[in-house]
C-alpha cells in the first residue's frame, strides 16, 4: 500500500508514543432507537479510538444494523447522541453535521452496491466524484487503490466479471477513495471462500497498521478475534459485554472445553463424570464440558472408546453462545 492511502494526521501508536490520553474518533452515548412499540437499541454506548478496530457481534435481529445506520447518519436515534472528532480537531455531532462526518468515513455495506455498467476503475472514479475529487486526483489515486485491492490486472473489468472476493476488495478500494479516517464494514467477508477471506483480513490489518479506524460487524467469530481490539456483544438491543476478545473469553468462559459425541454421549451430561467439569451443555448429540482442568475428565473419557472427543481452549464462539443463547434466530 502506498503512502497516498495514509491518513494525513493518523500515526500508528508505538511503545514510544506519549502517554497522554488519546481522544476518541467517534463516541456513541446512550443510543436508543424505537420502531413503533419495539425498542431495537436500548442505551448502547461505546467509542472508537484512532487506529482501533471495534467489532459488534450478536445474533440476527440483535440491533447491529440499526447501530451502524445511526453511526452513518442514516437513522436518527430517539435518545442519545453520536459525536465525531474531525481531522481538523472540530467536534461534530450527528445528525446536524452528518455531511461533514460522512466526508471522513468509508463504508462497505453488506450488499454489493457496485455499478454493474462501470469498470473497476470507473467505479472508483465515479464514487470519488461524490467527495469532490477532481480528475487529476482520481487519476493519481485509482491505480494505488486497485493495487491495494490486488485488482490492477482487472482495472477494465466490470463487476460481473469478478469473483465474490474481488468484488468485496473493489468495494473496499472504493471506500478508501476519500482517504477516510474511519471505515464502517458491515459483514465484509460474508459469502467469501477461505482464501478470499484471508486476503481481505490481510488488507484490513494493513489499514489498521497505518492508523485507520474500523467499525466492524461480523458473524465470523474467528474474524472478530483476529481483527478486533475491542468487541461489543449485543442482543435484544442491549450491550451484554464489552472488552478485548481474549479478556471477554477469560471473564465469561472456563479455559478448557471438551466436546464429546458418539453412542451414549448425551447421557454423560447427567452421569457421575459430569462432576469432573464445571458445567455441561447438551446440543443435539454433543455434550460440551467446560472446565478449568480437563485432565481427569479426558482420562475417564479415554475408557469409553465408542466416544469421540475434541479437547480445545475456549474461544469466542463459546462466549457468544453463552451470552446470547443457542436458539436459532431467523430474520435479518
Amino acid at each position: 500500500m502506498t503512502t497516498d492511502l495514509l491518513p494525513e494526521t493518523a500515526t500508528p501508536p508505538t511503545d514510544n508514543s506519549p502517554t497522554e490520553k488519546q481522544q476518541a474518533l467517534m463516541q456513541c452515548e446512550h443510543l436508543v432507537k424505537r420502531f413503533g412499540d419495539t425498542t431495537v437499541v436500548q442505551d448502547v454506548s461505546f467509542d472508537i479510538m484512532p487506529g482501533e478496530c471495534v467489532g459488534i457481534i450478536g445474533p440476527n435481529g440483535a440491533g447491529k444494523t440499526t447501530i451502524i445506520r445511526m453511526c452513518l447518519g442514516l437513522t436518527v436515534p430517539d435518545q442519545g447522541h453520536i459525536g465525531y472528532q474531525s481531522v481538523h480537531g472540530q467536534a461534530l455531532r450527528m445528525p446536524q453535521d452528518a455531511l461533514a462526518i460522512k466526508a471522513e468515513l468509508g463504508v462497505v455495506s453488506q450488499t454489493d452496491t457496485l455499478d454493474p455498467d462501470f469498470s473497476c476503475e470507473e467505479n472508483i472514479a465515479v464514487y470519488g466524484r461524490y467527495f469532490g475529487l477532481n480528475a487529476a486526483e482520481l487519476k493519481a489515486r485509482t491505480p494505488d487503490l486497485l493495487d491495494f485491492a490486488v485488482l490492477s490486472h482487472k482495472a477494465g473489468a466490470r463487476p460481473n466479471e469478478l469473483s465474490g472476493g474481488m468484488r468485496r476488495r473493489l468495494s473496499l478500494a472504493r471506500a478508501l477513495v476519500n482517504n477516510p479516517r474511519l471505515l464502517v464494514l458491515d459483514e465484509p467477508t460474508t459469502g467469501l471462500d477461505p482464501q478470499a477471506r484471508h486476503l481481505m483480513w490481510e488488507r484490513l490489518q494493513q489499514l489498521l497498521q497505518v492508523g485507520k479506524s474500523i467499525l466492524l460487524t461480523t458473524h465470523f467469530m474467528d474474524e472478530a478475534e483476529r481483527l478486533c481490539d475491542r468487541l461489543l456483544v449485543i442482543d435484544h438491543g442491549r450491550k451484554l459485554a464489552e472488552g478485548s476478545p481474549r479478556a471477554l473469553i477469560a471473564q465469561h468462559i472456563e479455559p478448557e472445553v471438551v466436546e464429546v459425541y458418539g453412542p451414549g454421549a448425551v447421557a454423560l451430561a447427567t452421569a457421575p463424570i459430569r462432576s469432573r467439569a464445571d458445567r455441561a451443555e447438551v446440543v443435539g448429540d454433543t455434550v460440551f464440558f467446560y472446565t478449568h482442568h480437563a485432565a481427569s475428565l479426558l482420562l475417564e473419557l479415554a475408557r469409553q472408546p465408542q466416544l469421540r472427543t475434541l479437547h480445545r481452549p475456549a474461544n469466542l464462539e463459546d462466549l457468544f453462545l453463552k451470552l446470547t443463547g443457542r436458539q436459532i434466530r431467523e430474520g435479518a
